[in-house]
């Protein structure tokens, strides 16, 4: 039996992940804010989901969430750390809670996902994994969206420093950094400021027209975590070449040019 624990389960990536590792045969430990989307989830994958409503940004919502999992099934195999959110506008105009909203959850609640899961991991002494979802706006930041590329670069950083520690220990958890690329997951649902009605507009085009659903996404993402892929980049044209050329403009000392994070 694999068990797998997933956050932001209620739409998009996370739901994609939760109907494709229970179609491999995987229990599923869903965890997401909004109970009623994410219940909606649960019943459409059956009886290999058990749903939990959880605020990631809560470490007690979290650790209940640990417990509720191995109280269910004794063991936890893959954790999904995938719950994320997005605002838009110019750096200095965002409201401060927008702000603290996205490192709150694309941050610390990664954070509290490790805090809550890895001790009870370390205890296994057993293989697992844990998958971090940062995106392609992890490696090249965007304007009109500072909120979540400066957290998505955090994630880069954490989970790169995550793998680090857990080798140091050498323990037997696996890690993986997921960076997805344009994947219809309703990120861009909230309405946008003025000054980003434009950005906003081509960003959900961009997606409807180019994206992946999070049910075409989830086996390649599930096929990389079985291959015990540390970098798993589902939709590489999404990076390449614009983070070739932004690494040898780094090395140039070159200006930065208006990367655009998909």
């Amino acid at each position: 039996m694999t068990v797998a624990v997933i956050t932001g389960a209620a739409g998009g990536i996370g739901a994609g992940l939760a109907r494709e590792a229970a179609r491999r045969g995987m229990q599923v430990v869903l965890a997401d804010r909004d109970e009623a989307a994410l219940q909606e989830v649960a019943r459409g994958i059956g009886n290999a989901a058990y749903a939990v409503q959880t605020d990631v940004t809560d470490l007690a919502a979290c650790e209940a969430l640990a417990e509720k999992a191995y109280k269910a099934h004794g063991q936890v195999d893959l954790l999904f750390n995938n719950a994320g959110v997005l605002a838009t506008g110019n750096s200095w105009e965002i409201p401060a809670e927008k702000w603290q909203q996205a490192w709150a959850v694309n941050v610390e609640g990664i954070l509290n996902g490790l805090r809550a899961f890895v001790p009870r991991l370390l205890a296994a002494d057993r293989p697992a994994r844990i998958i971090n979802t940062a995106s392609v706006g992890g490696f090249l930041p965007s304007p009109l969206m500072a909120p979540y590329s400066a957290t998505k670069f955090a994630t880069v950083a954490l989970t790169e420093s995550l793998a680090g520690e857990l080798q140091i220990l050498g323990s037997k958890i696996g890690v993986s950094l997921l960076a997805p690329g344009p994947v219809k997951s309703g990120i861009f649902r909230e309405a946008p400021p003025e000054q980003a009605e434009g950005f906003h507009t081509t960003m959900t085009s961009m997606l409807e027209q180019h994206g992946m659903t999070g049910d075409e996404f989830a086996p390649l993402v599930l096929d990389a975590v079985e291959r015990g892929e540390y970098w798993i980049f589902p939709q590489p044209e999404a990076l390449e070449p614009t983070f070739s050329n932004r690494n040898q403009a780094i090395v140039e000392r070159k200006a930065p040019q208006f990367f655009t994070a998909e």
